[in-house]
């Protein structure tokens, strides 16, 4: 592969980053009811569901999914209940009345719960099947060039949701009244919801 195409790839990659996806949206939801300690807990979940990803779609899976209209609608439909489900219970949350009093999530759940989500995604497993080869170089070996592409992808996706994380981290420690808090954490649920309906209403490519 050359550097030029491999260049080429990183901006593609960035393109797509940029616009908010339900993993995004659940980064962001768990920065603002949990604060900076979210961070490191979603984006290693984000790392762990897009290699996951990454590995369903090249171990062939991504082909069935972009070809099959069931194992893609069973994998949208699971991936939207769990958004929804995640949504409602963050909706529910009742705040105390200061940061330091709010109901901690573990990092453990944070971590899983980001993993399913970003594995879960169908869209995401049938484009890498679409997307990662048309950067592959013909004359050179596949199987390198594609743990290249797939790490590649892996990382800049950690760093994209590290930064959106920290973002909404920042905001959340300028919330100092409960009346705020809850309504952060409304507008977490929220988009958890928006996620959830923004993934049922996905169709195959």
């Amino acid at each position: 592969m050359t550097l030029e195409l491999y260049l080429s790839y990183v901006i593609a990659c960035f393109v797509v980053l940029a616009v908010p996806g339900p993993t995004i949206l659940l980064v962001i939801s768990y920065a603002l009811s949990q604060g900076k300690r979210a961070a490191l807990s979603t984006v290693v979940g984000v790392g762990l569901g897009d290699a996951i990803a990454v590995t369903v779609s090249l171990a062939g899976l991504g082909a069935v999914m972009a070809t099959s209209a069931t194992a893609f609608t069973v994998v949208k439909w699971i991936g939207a209940a769990y958004l929804i489900y995640l949504g409602i219970k963050m909706w529910r949350t009742q705040p105390k009345l200061s940061l330091t009093d709010q109901p901690e999530i573990s990092g453990r759940k944070m971590t899983l719960h980001t993993t399913i989500v970003t594995a879960l995604n169908p869209k995401g497993i049938a484009f890498f099947i679409a997307f990662l080869p048309h950067f592959l170089n013909p004359a050179a070996p596949a199987v390198p060039q594609l743990a290249l592409l797939g790490t590649t992808f892996v990382v800049l996706g950690a760093v994209n949701a590290t930064l959106y994380a920290l973002f909404a981290a920042h905001l959340r420690q300028r919330i100092t009244q409960p009346s705020t808090l809850k309504w952060a954490n409304r507008a977490g649920g929220t988009m958890l919801l928006g996620a959830g309906l923004m993934t049922a209403t996905l169709r195959r490519a």
